[in-house]
């Protein structure tokens, strides 16, 4: 039995504003490459108005009626916000990260993620300007 190793990778993904972007190929391309081929992936993203999401990849309109779900649910410009000093969206993008996820697990065998059929990887941007956001990838295994 060989011995646990572990691996490090940063992903940077470059949003356009509000939406998901997908990154599932670059995390399977990294994965694959690693060597490691069982074992955990952790994915954390090093930022407060952005997240990570695991979504279906098939249908667009899943992406689109998440966005639009979220903006109803934490509108911009609601006068209980006092933190306003980056913008108006940026209140509301902490609050829909917060309700989201920063980090994910995923299970790797054979040397590839353990992701269903129609799920992709994604950041899940909550500002409206474009933005680099930064993942960093840990994967630990044998």
């Amino acid at each position: 039995m060989a011995g646990m190793r572990q691996s490090f990778h940063d992903i940077t993904v470059l949003t356009r504003g509000k939406g998901l972007y997908a990154f599932t190929s670059q995390v399977r391309d990294w994965v694959r490459a690693s060597g490691i081929k069982q074992g955990l992936l952790t994915l954390y993203i090093r930022h407060t108005s952005a997240s990570l999401l695991i979504q279906e990849s098939h249908d667009p309109a899943v992406q689109t009626d998440l966005e639009r779900f979220l903006s109803r649910l934490v509108p911009e410009g609601d006068p209980i916000y006092e933190h306003t000093l980056e913008g108006a969206d940026d209140m509301p993008a902490h609050v829909r990260a917060a309700l989201t996820q920063t980090h994910l697990a995923i299970p790797v065998a054979d040397g590839r993620p353990l992701l269903g059929t129609w799920q992709g990887i994604y950041v899940f941007e909550h500002r409206r300007a474009a933005q680099t956001r930064g993942v960093v990838l840990h994967l630990l295994g044998e």
